[in-house]
């Protein structure tokens, strides 16, 4: 399975960066047809990862994926789903 990997670590602090990152790896996750996207926010206070759930859960956004799956292990990373017809 295909998977692309993206690390908030670097650019915490820098919303417009952040909203860049992710709209990069979303769209490209939906131009390469990858089933799986793995978001690091890290751990932290948990702001960063509250700001990754309220991007995905953006209508145009969430219209992209097939679901969103928390890792129950590591509470700093998030898993987003795709399903390509």
């Amino acid at each position: 399975m295909a998977k692309l990997k993206l690390d908030l670590h670097d650019i915490y602090n820098r919303g417009g960066a952040i909203d860049a990152e992710l709209n990069r790896i979303i769209r490209e996750a939906v131009e390469r047809r990858i089933e799986l996207v793995e978001i690091i926010p890290g751990k932290g206070s948990g702001q960063l990862k509250k700001r990754v759930l309220r991007f995905l859960n953006q209508p145009n956004i969430r219209a992209l994926y097939h679901r969103i799956e928390k890792d129950d292990r590591n509470f700093g990373r998030i898993f987003v789903h795709f399903r390509h017809s």
